[in-house]
């Protein structure tokens, strides 16, 4: 968890899981990050080796994120985390009702 923990990292992880992903696509689908604060997390996550950062020489450039084999072995963690996530809110919500 001190890999991958915090609040911004598990959420890019999950969204870069999904496929080749561009950093102007990748704010707008996390609207409450801001460019620096991406950009730092995608650098960290860089250094882990859990994302490729590609950069093609076009104008204007392109920079395309995806995960590595490291980076897709987390999903099925990241899910996992997600669904005791959700059950154990329900849960709460039920038993705060009562």
């Amino acid at each position: 968890m001190n890999l991958i923990g915090g609040k911004w990292k598990p959420i890019i992880l999950n969204i870069i899981g999904m496929g080749e992903i561009r950093f102007g696509k990748l704010n707008q689908l996390i609207p409450a990050i801001s460019n620096k604060v991406l950009a730092n997390e995608l650098q960290e996550l860089e250094k882990l080796e859990l994302v490729i950062r590609s950069v093609y020489k076009e104008i204007p450039p392109r920079v395309e994120y995806k995960l590595t084999k490291k980076g897709e072995s987390l999903i099925p963690l990241l899910n996992q985390m997600a669904e005791w996530g959700k059950s154990n809110t329900a849960r709460a919500l039920e038993n705060t009702s009562k």
